[in-house]
């Protein structure tokens, strides 16, 4: 108060007050003071002067002011200057003004508003400090001015609308504001407003957190904007925004705030909409992080975006969205997701745990991922299929579901740099579209590294593929891809596989240690291979020739070397390729020419058939059921087992003799389902039931064919049914016995063979039912979801063998039997210790077994081996006998 203001007094009685406000303010000028007695006024009070209302030597709030009719504002200002201090205003009717500012300026402190709406119109400033608004409709505060407003401190709660509304040309800013329980948005930012909101909280808002519409401007600092039933933030349309400018001179930047539970998306932008954010958190929307239409363009700087049940950063539209430093988690469906006309920027960012594939980009969109890193998706880590464009410079991608990342359609791609590590499959690209792959790394993929579809052109470049679960690269049927200066080590099966009728070129590529072929070329596939390397193929003793070429297969070889392997070369009936200048060195049974041009004949080649990892075991000749049940109870343990065969036999030899006599036999299965942990004579008993059933004369060998998933499962469409016959005319005559057989089953999806190996199994199995028994084994649990996958193998698998862990004594027999078949000696001490060794071993899931008793021999003969090394007279009882020092006492 000036030094020559008036205090006037407003009391119900009392010499000297006036008996209302309004009178009170009649009688004023400007720069008075009007001081309020507590107590109820119901009044219709015009304030046109610059005054200041406050309650007189009472607490806050205890001088009521209420509308003295429903259809006109408690307080309307119209003039500057004037400040309403601690004075609660209740309108009548909450969908009008309770408090009207037409013109000039007001200043509420530590008011109470209610029944209706704060308003400023015209160019009338507003400022709001330690007030309450509440009960409004409509709108809580409604700024529709030229001028300024200043919320600070306020909490709006409890408005059947919007909480605050800023619109018009107004400047606002607002400080630690509370907007709650509010039906509509909590901030709706419209027209040519700007404005800035520093830590404020809004919460359970029945639509929007924040809306930003029409040119308006918002910048939010420190703002947390929680349990919306619709949008986090909402921009749908801004004025393009100054670069790198914490400001309101245009577009919506919001600086480390918190979106957290919302109903839909949590941040939506569409139109012409330009959003920043930067250092912000958004977690737990029931839709999309992030998400941009229209021709809009988001930002993300050092971002999070945690749990969203859609996707984490979507654009669609023509939007624009780019994203540097941040992190994409847990999202129900797509990390990003990409389409429409959309441009997509994503530098220095993590993709992970995503439901669907992790990056997924579609339509005609544009995706750009620079040193990003992808991992634990369900599905791909990266798909860009329909028409959409891919460009990946470095980056790394681990543990996906599917493909590290698949391309098709007519999609293209551009990936340099890029590390692909576990998963089910490493790169898969079967689009028509433009795909080059440039210095990619692929590692430890359970499936192939790299497969080229059917039909396509892709291009590799410098690439690498190592510890790949099946084949290494693998090029579909008709496909024409060029490959050049890559590697390939380590593939379980076939290094580089040709599927049909493909014709590759393929320059100074590497292929090294393969657990089948180095090549396999399939029928009627040409192609060239220029100064190329084919390098310990059969790796682990298999028998798998370096190259082999399919019926019809006319390869070109020109310049290659084979070396470090049992067999360079076989080639199928009909095959017709050339070598130019190929060499074999380190090849046990070479068959390359050295030199001058030259072709082998495919006709005698050798070889066999290299694609099958099956294993063929003789029964001797002449056996005796006598004989063989013998040799079965002479196993270590087995006692259930052995109760079991000794029944079965006697089923069989009930068979044999009902055939003798001409009557039909019972309708009884050999088929057998062998369940337990490795190492406990599932294939020792498997061996001996064949010879069995030899020595019956239900079976003309005897012999056994071991065979797995990959001696059954082709790598390309159509391999699989030759290779599952050919294994199972291996074994006719005999038992087919498929260790984990269950692997058959385990792997989804269009691009898995198993269901296709079983079928044609069931197929030869009622064909040939009396030629071939087979033995399905593995684990107990994972053997019995197996057969009930299948009615098939369910109704011809319907007898369980169980092979129980040995107990310690029987693993002590087989390591005296492994010392007495190398001319060791188990003394009694030795054998003390060896038996609480195997007491203190835990009998879990996995336990070796027989094959953890002989591992176990072979490190006490090493023990002793580096013991007696260190005497210096030797007996021949020392170099014999182990010791209970040899016994190792760690796994």
């Amino acid at each position: 108060m000036t030094p020559t203001a008036t205090v006037h007094r407003v009391a119900p009685k009392g010499r000297g007050a006036h008996r209302s406000i309004a009178s009170a303010v009649r009688a004023a000028r400007d720069g008075d003071e009007i001081r309020i007695a507590p107590g109820e006024y119901v009044e219709q009070l015009l304030v046109d002067r610059t005054v200041h209302l406050l309650p007189e030597d009472g607490p806050e709030h205890a001088v009521r002011l209420l509308a003295a009719s429903p259809g006109r504002p408690v307080l309307e200002v119209a003039a500057p200057g004037v400040r309403v201090e601690g004075i609660t205003l209740t309108g009548q009717d909450p969908g009008l003004p309770a408090v009207l500012v037409g013109a000039g300026d007001l200043e509420l402190d530590a008011c109470e508003i209610s029944g209706g709406r704060v308003e400023a119109g015209g160019d009338s400033s507003l400022a709001l400090t330690d007030c309450r608004v509440s009960g409004a409709g409509l709108a809580a505060v409604h700024v529709n001015t030229t001028g300024s407003a200043r919320l600070t401190r306020v909490v709006v709660e409890d408005v059947q609308g919007t909480g605050v509304v800023i619109g018009s040309g107004a400047d606002a800013e607002a400080t630690e504001l509370t907007v709650r329980r509010v039906t509509g948005s909590g901030v709706r930012v419209r027209g040519d407003a700007r404005a800035v909101l520093r830590d404020c909280r809004i919460s359970g808002p029945g639509r929007s957190g924040l809306l930003v519409e029409d040119e308006a401007a918002l910048t939010a600092l420190d703002c947390r904007v929680e349990e919306t039933a619709g949008e986090g933030i909402r921009v749908l349309g801004s004025s393009p925004r100054p670069e790198d400018r914490e400001s309101t001179d245009g577009g919506v930047l919001l600086a480390r705030c918190d979106v957290l539970r919302t109903g839909t998306d949590g941040v939506a932008v569409s139109g012409t909409g330009d959003v920043t954010l930067r250092n912000c958190r958004l977690r737990d929307g029931s839709g999309p992080g992030v998400s941009a239409d229209g021709e809009s363009r988001v930002e993300l700087v050092d971002c999070q975006v945690d749990r969203a049940h859609g996707s984490g950063l979507v654009a669609r539209g023509s939007a624009r969205l780019t994203a540097g430093g941040t992190s994409v988690t847990g999202s129900r469906a797509n990390g990003l997701l990409a389409g429409d006309r959309s441009e997509v920027r994503m530098a220095a960012g993590d993709v992970t745990a995503c439901s669907f594939s992790a990056v997924h980009a579609c339509d005609d969109s544009r995706v750009t991922l620079t040193s990003c890193r992808i991992g634990s998706t369900a599905e791909h880590g990266i798909r860009a299929t329909d028409r959409a464009g891919l460009t990946v410079e470095g980056g790394r991608i681990t543990d996906c579901g599917l493909s590290g990342v698949q391309i098709d359609s007519a999609a293209e791609a551009r990936m340099r740099g890029l590390s692909v590590v576990r998963g089910r499959a490493g790169i898969t690209t079967e689009s028509t579209g433009t795909v080059v792959l440039e210095e990619c790394d692929v590692t430890d993929a359970e499936r192939a590294g790299i497969s080229c579809g059917t039909g396509t052109t892709p291009v590799l470049r410098d690439c690498r593929i190592s510890g790949t679960g099946t084949a290494g690269l693998v090029i579909g049927e008709r496909a024409t891809p060029s490959v050049e200066g890559c590697t390939v080590r380590d593939a379980a099966g076939s290094g580089l596989v040709v599927g049909p009728g493909a014709e590759p070129r393929v320059r100074s590529v590497t292929v090294a240690r393969t657990g089948k072929n180095s090549l396999f070329v399939g029928e009627k596939a040409r192609g060239t291979f220029e100064d190329c390397v084919f390098a310990g193929a059969g790796r682990d003793g298999a028998a798998f020739p370096a190259l082999h070429v399919s019926a019809g297969g006319a390869p070109v070889l020109r310049g290659c070397l084979v070396r470090d392997t049992e067999e360079d070369v076989a080639l199928e009936k009909g095959a017709r390729p050339v070598f130019d200048d190929c060499l074999s060195r380190d090849v046990k049974n070479p068959s390359l020419p050295t030199g001058a041009d030259q072709s082998l004949a495919a006709a005698g080649s050798p070889g066999g058939d290299p694609q099958s990892t099956a294993r063929e075991t003789e029964a001797p000749s002449e056996d005796t059921i006598e004989d063989l049940l013998a040799e079965l109870d002479g196993l270590a343990g087995l006692d259930r087992v052995k109760q079991d065969v000794s029944s079965l036999v006697k089923l069989m030899r009930m068979v044999r003799r009902r055939e003798e006599m001409g009557l039909a036999p019972p309708p009884l299965s050999r088929h057998l389902v062998f369940t337990g942990n490795p190492g406990t004579g599932k294939t020792t008993v498997a061996r001996l039931y064949g010879r069995i059933l030899a020595a019956v004369g239900l079976l003309e060998r005897g012999h056994l064919v071991e065979a797995d998933r990959s001696a059954l499962v082709g790598e390309y469409v159509g391999h699989t049914g030759p290779k599952t016959s050919r294994v199972f005319q291996q074994a006719r005559g005999g038992v087919l016995f498929i260790d984990e057989a269950y692997s058959l089953t385990q792997y989804a999806g269009s691009n898995d063979f198993g269901q296709e190996a079983i079928a044609t199994l069931l197929k030869l199995m009622e064909d040939h039912r009396d030629d071939v028994v087979v033995i399905v084994a593995g684990y107990l649990k994972e053997m019995e979801t197996f057969v009930r996958s299948n009615p098939g193998l369910a109704s011809r698998f319907n007898r369980t063998l169980l092979f129980e862990d040995y107990g310690s004594a029987e693993l002590v027999s087989i390591v005296e039997h492994q010392a007495a078949q190398h001319q060791y000696e188990l003394g009694p001490e030795a054998r003390e210790v060896l038996t609480a060794r195997f007491d203190a071993m835990p009998r879990e899931r996995g336990f070796g077994n027989g094959r953890t008793a002989r591992q176990l021999f072979q490190a006490m003969t090493e023990r002793q081996a580096y013991r007696v090394a260190e005497l210096s007279d030797v007996s021949e009882s020392d170099v014999m006998t182990l010791r209970p020092e040899d016994v190792p006492q760690t796994p």
